[in-house]
């Protein structure tokens, strides 16, 4: 009923928040953000051993938190404070126990890492999800566009109870808290978001597909283009529009979308919006405005407060490690198309937290960010300094200009003689000559980056590629339980991984040639 859409409508515009980001001072704002949190985590172990309260008394409060807390990493925070809240101690980082841990997906190493999540965070999270949704309304979306259902693909909602906590995917944990009036929208639905078997639940919604009425897709694009495929596979049809004739938008979030436009475009028989969100198991961070074209605004009132550390030599190793007493900024010293790593403090205890993600700023005014890659995702190898975003934008230009799709893909350095090489693997079902790939990948990247290109002449002396099935890829991730969900192939392999890859890629062509 179209009356129903009209409601739905007006109630998220009724809840449409009265803050716009350029009615307010972002600077400002984010000092109240820290302010709040200090307070709130002054009688916290944490609290206590850097005197929060008598921090936030100084009108200076700012600059004394971050010279007095230490930047952390995952294992700094996790084996000096976290692992107390594991193990069930409350007021170690953030007042009282902490219920949840969420288990991170791990594409730059090889362990799952436990990030806390706690009530606030949970509410600060939902938060966020409204605040998207009452934007939804600036679209030019009708009625009944509000009255689909919202096909959400993460990981299993199911949670492993071990005694103190429950642990799990930020899905199985943020779904208790998803609003009862949108249990009806929601798809696959409870029982089938439960299934923790990757293959199980894939057939279950290729089965279900065709009694769903998807408006909205939300998902990692890899996943959810294997389950576009399947759907129009099974039912034998042209493009997903035969059987969601109202599918109208797909939300991705966690990895670039560049290198998935042409392949996803191929599976739909008209256009959708496109539309990033940025949330990490750490906290929702950012998300995709009206108007706004592939830049996300950051959530600046909502239990987060942002550092900055330029993403250069100076700061980082060539492994993406972080220096001794890096060079950090606030949102006020920021600037325009500097890469900077992420670093955050939150309603959830992560203090000074690197949170692994590397972004630039478009727009200072409104806080305009886009994310850029990993700070363990990236290539120098001799000083070439090659970022996820160069590399996902090569490909992005080699499947335009020759038409095909590349649906996966990663690279690693290696040794060539006494200089270095580059090796492209290239995941996809088309037929594409590898020579070529590499010569134009090349090329690509001489214009996109000037250090490759001078590295180019001096030190990398190699460049090639080797095109695989995409199911190649697929297998390994399933290999490693990384299958489904929010989990994504990296885009950059080395050391171990590296090792781990090539012995893959030997046992397939192996068992291809027998």
């Amino acid at each position: 009923m179209p009356i129903l859409g009209s409601l739905i409508r007006k109630a998220y515009e009724l809840r449409q928040l009265p803050i716009d980001i350029l009615s307010i001072d972002p600077v400002l704002e984010q000092k109240k953000v820290l302010k709040k949190l200090l307070l709130k985590a002054r009688n916290t172990a944490f609290g206590e051993f850097y005197n929060f309260n008598r921090m936030a008394g100084r009108n200076d409060f700012r600059e004394q938190f971050s010279v007095s807390v230490p930047v952390h990493d995952y294992s700094s925070m996790f084996k000096n404070w976290w692992y107390r809240s594991l193990n069930g101690e409350p007021y170690v980082t953030w007042p009282g126990r902490v219920k949840y841990f969420a288990l991170t997906s791990g594409t730059s190493e090889a362990s799952s890492k436990h990030i806390p999540v706690t009530a606030e965070m949970l509410r600060a999270i939902q938060k966020a999800s409204v605040r998207q949704l009452v934007s939804a309304t600036k679209y030019d979306f009708p009625d009944e566009f509000y009255e689909k259902g919202v096909l959400m693909i993460g990981g299993s909602t199911h949670l492993s109870y071990n005694g103190t906590y429950y642990q799990g995917d930020l899905s199985g944990i943020t779904a208790g808290s998803i609003p009862f009036w949108f249990q009806h929208f929601y798809k696959p639905g409870r029982r089938i978001s439960r299934e923790q078997e990757w293959s199980v639940k894939l057939n279950e919604i290729v089965r279900n597909a065709k009694e769903w009425d998807i408006g909205i897709i939300v998902g990692v694009p890899a996943w959810i283009q294997i389950i576009l495929e399947k759907i129009i596979d099974f039912y034998g049809v042209r493009t997903i529009h035969d059987i969601w004739p109202n599918l109208s938008a797909y939300v991705h979030s966690g990895v670039s979308f560049e290198p998935y436009i042409r392949s996803f475009e191929k599976l739909l028989s008209r256009p959708i919006l496109f539309n990033e969100t940025y949330l990490a198991s750490e906290g929702y961070i950012a998300f995709q405005r009206p108007g706004n074209q592939k830049t996300m605004e950051l959530i600046l009132d909502n239990g987060i407060y942002y550092e900055f550390i330029h993403f250069n030599d100076d700061n980082f190793d060539s492994e993406g490690d972080l220096k001794p007493n890096p060079e950090t900024c606030t949102i006020a010293d920021v600037e325009i198309g500097k890469e900077y790593a992420l670093l955050i403090s939150t309603c959830a205890g992560a203090w000074r937290y690197l949170i692994g993600d590397t972004i630039k700023f478009i727009s200072k005014e409104r806080c305009e960010i886009m994310l850029t890659g990993r700070t363990k995702q990236f290539i120098s190898l001799c000083g070439e300094h090659v970022s996820q975003d160069n590399l996902n934008r090569a490909i992005r230009m080699f499947q335009d200009e020759y038409n095909v799709k590349i649906n996966e893909y990663t690279i690693t350095g290696i040794r060539y003689g006494n200089l270095f090489a580059h090796k492209w693997y290239l995941g996809s079902d088309d037929k594409i000559d590898p020579g070529l790939a590499a010569s134009k990948l090349d090329e690509y990247l001489k214009i996109l980056n000037d250090d490759y290109r001078v590295e180019r002449i001096e030190a990398i002396k190699n460049v090639s590629a080797e095109v695989l099935p995409l199911q190649v890829f697929y297998d390994w991730m399933k290999i490693r339980g990384k299958e489904g969900g929010a989990h994504k192939f990296p885009r950059v392999l080395k050391n171990s991984q590296m090792d781990q890859w090539i012995i893959h890629i030997n046992a397939y062509k192996s068992q291809a040639n027998t």
